[in-house]
């Protein structure tokens, strides 16, 4: 008995020490795609400059690259439900290697480039590429980890794209004043992906089950049940997913939150620039207060969703989401008192992204592998996510032609009512989980 419970003992230690490895290397991995994204959101400023040396006015300048945003999100969104979705078919490892490899190379391409179209198509390549990362990494999670785990687990991987995206805010704006252009900035985010794709290449595997440990546990309540064999077509994951109501409902939230979290990835430097009063690479390093935010949020938010059973998460994103409103409201109402370089619209910033940010990361993360469990996790959270980038399509184009013509108060305004909608559609999704919870325990208490 002794030997036995040794053996177990060391048998324990051995996965953890292998899920950490997983852990890290996923997280790393995913982090480096945002050094893809942010270099854009960075380097707008500088664009926006030498556009205006080529005799581009300022504001048809942001409208053109808020066009280009746009079409790259556009891009990211129908990506998600086709090429995350293969990571159900041919494993999730080799989605992210293709997501992670391919941003490296389209963003050396955007860099190596000078005209808009060029520009523009690299971008949509870059957005395109990396919309099976995610996917891939909730598939591979679904392989490591028990569903009890969830909310810890995926909530500590999505901290993963607020700190690459604070990291490489940070080390990009110091970048810049030192004096690097927007090229240099392209070129410092690519030799990033591709030192992490090499990593991941190398190290990670697909499951747990080979190394000779018992496969992970999927949540009973997945609309697959506790199947986990391979499909055997693509209607067979779909048709579970489309209909089941609280499915679409956290679609539908996910398009909501995603508008609010887009508008501020995208624009934040040139806010800071612009309207706050900060210099380039000041405003480049500062908008990283809002991933860096968000990184408390998401632990938090996940820890506590494990604690609260089945329904937490739904209540957590009301209570957020209510939140969130709150202080986009304020954000509109203070900043046109406020001098330049004021703290204040900083400090808002960052308790938008405390609201949103923890309860947003549920949705194609822990709430995806809810749903789907390990038979249809990827194309799960490639529908979820699908769903929320279409309506991420509207924090380009549409949020620069509103700053334009209404100013920031006016984007501020219009988002805090998009998360007013959202938290109502959270406070439906909570009641229905609930009611579903109540007629579960009924039946179970039946003889």
């Amino acid at each position: 008995m002794p030997r036995y419970a040794a053996a177990s003992e060391s048998n324990m230690r051995s996965l953890r020490t292998r899920q950490a490895l997983t852990l890290l290397l996923l997280f790393g991995g995913y982090a480096a795609c945002y050094f893809c994204r942010a270099d854009l959101s960075v380097g707008t400023p500088l664009l926006l400059d030498d556009l205006a040396r080529h005799g581009v006015s300022h504001d048809r300048a942001i409208v053109r690259i808020g066009t280009m945003a746009s079409l790259g999100v556009l891009a990211y969104a129908l990506g998600k439900p086709v090429l995350g979705g293969l990571g159900d078919f041919w494993g999730g490892r080799r989605n992210l290697l293709v997501g992670i490899g391919g941003a490296a190379l389209f963003t050396a391409l955007f860099a190596a480039t000078g005209t808009l179209p060029v520009l523009t198509t690299a971008w949509i390549g870059n957005r395109l590429i990396q919309s099976g990362a995610w996917a891939g990494l909730i598939k591979v999670s679904s392989k490591w980890f028990n569903y009890s785990s969830y909310g810890t687990m995926i909530g500590i991987l999505s901290i993963s794209y607020l700190v690459g995206d604070a990291v490489a805010r940070a080390a990009m704006g110091v970048l810049i004043e030192h004096g690097v252009g927007w090229r240099g900035v392209f070129y410092f985010a690519a030799s990033i992906a591709a030192l992490l794709w090499l990593a991941n290449a190398l190290l990670l595997r697909e499951s747990r089950a080979p190394f000779g440990y018992p496969e992970a546990r999927t949540n009973p309540l997945s609309v697959f049940g506790e199947t986990e064999t391979a499909p055997q077509s693509l209607s067979a994951l779909l048709r579970p997913l489309l209909r089941d109501r609280a499915f679409l409902l956290v679609c539908l939230l996910s398009f909501g939150t995603t508008i609010i979290r887009e508008t501020f990835n995208t624009w934040t430097p040139a806010y800071l620039r612009d309207a706050v009063g900060y210099t380039i690479g000041h405003a480049a390093s500062l908008s990283a207060v809002f991933p860096a935010a968000g990184v408390l949020s998401v632990l938090l938010s996940g820890w506590l969703s494990d604690r609260l059973g089945p329904s937490g998460r739904s209540l957590i994103l009301f209570v957020g989401l209510a939140a969130a409103a709150v202080v986009l409201v304020l954000l509109m109402l203070v900043h046109p008192r406020q001098p330049a370089g004021s703290l204040l619209p900083l400090i808002l910033l960052a308790a938008v992204a405390f609201c949103l940010l923890g309860p947003y990361s549920y949705l194609g993360g822990a709430m995806a592998l809810d749903f789907g469990g390990k038979r249809g996790g990827a194309v799960s959270s490639g529908i979820i996510d699908g769903v929320g980038y279409l309506g991420g399509v509207l924090a380009g184009d549409s949020v620069a032609r509103m700053s334009v013509m209404l100013g920031w108060q006016g984007v501020f305004l219009a988002l805090a009512g998009v998360s007013v909608l959202a938290a109502l559609a959270a406070g439906y999704l909570h009641s229905l989980q609930s009611t579903a919870m109540l007629r579960r325990s009924v039946l179970d208490a039946q003889p």
